[in-house]
């Protein structure tokens, strides 16, 4: 596991991994099933579940609906308590790893934030290892269960399928236990796959972690200030040359913040 090192100011970015799990939409359709021309709408999708662990820290915790006995006996679909949790969880950290997070995690999660009235946590840098592997590789498939496959870190946890998610709509208790776990290893493999990539020094527009702790001119994937030098960068203009750097920490490469004295071009065309 990579080390984000502690700040002069001691410091140190939280990172959050998290992953849900929710309800489908109920709905009439007289279309078949794929190319459906809903109705009318019978219940909207809900949170089920949440996992998630802070970066740097080992344990994986699950926040699920069920774990609220009594608002979840008065109603299944109440995710209030649910929702309130990750709220806290985003509002709390700086980064957020997700796997097709933007466009679906953390979309869904907002959605629930705004029906609950809770308001939008404080804004946070994202990853989503999704988009890392569409704009890096050509793995064939970017799920992260055929990621986990290719890249030989694991698998995520087999399922009952779709009668795992109305198990738990229908508080069966035995599905409960499997959709947690489920959940809880899909955060286990994220972590897994966003690692490599970012040791790797696959993830090119990783959040400046340096940034984020107020070092001057740090690692921006890791805040490390170990490092090699290594040839230099220079602008698409080609007026300014700056130095380049590989990271002994997170093998990422980067550019130093000041330019090299002197590397202006003056001669170059206007």
């Amino acid at each position: 596991m990579t080390n984000y090192d502690t700040a002069s100011d001691g410091s140190e970015p939280r990172v959050l991994i998290f992953d849900i799990e929710c309800t489908p939409f109920t709905a009439y359709s007289w279309g078949p099933k794929f190319n459906v021309n809903l109705i009318e709408y019978i219940e909207p999708w809900h949170l089920l579940c949440f996992a998630y662990k802070w970066y740097g820290e080992d344990e994986v915790k699950v926040i699920s609906q069920r774990q609220f006995s009594r608002d979840y006996k008065r109603n299944r679909r109440d995710d209030r308590r649910v929702a309130q949790e990750l709220w806290a969880l985003f509002d709390e950290a700086d980064i957020v790893i997700g796997h097709n997070g933007d466009q679906f995690d953390i979309k869904k999660a907002n959605a629930r934030f705004s029906i609950h009235g809770l308001g939008r946590p404080s804004p946070s840098h994202t990853v989503d290892t999704k988009k890392v592997a569409q704009r890096s590789f050509s793995f064939g498939s970017n799920s992260l269960k055929d990621l986990g496959a290719f890249l030989s870190l694991g698998t995520k946890l087999p399922h009952t399928g779709f009668d795992l998610w109305t198990g738990c709509m229908a508080g069966d208790e035995d599905s409960w236990d499997l959709m947690e776990a489920y959940n809880i290893q899909d955060v286990v493999l994220l972590e897994q796959v966003y690692e490599k990539f970012l040791l790797e020094g696959w993830i090119l527009n990783h959040p400046n972690i340096a940034s984020i702790k107020g070092m001057h001119d740090g690692c921006p994937n890791c805040g490390s200030s170990e490092r090699v030098r290594r040839g230099t960068r220079t602008t698409k203009t080609g007026a300014y040359r700056y130095p380049r750097y590989k990271c002994k920490n997170c093998n990422s490469w980067y550019r130093g913040s000041a330019s090299i004295p002197g590397s202006r071009n003056q001669s170059r065309a206007i």
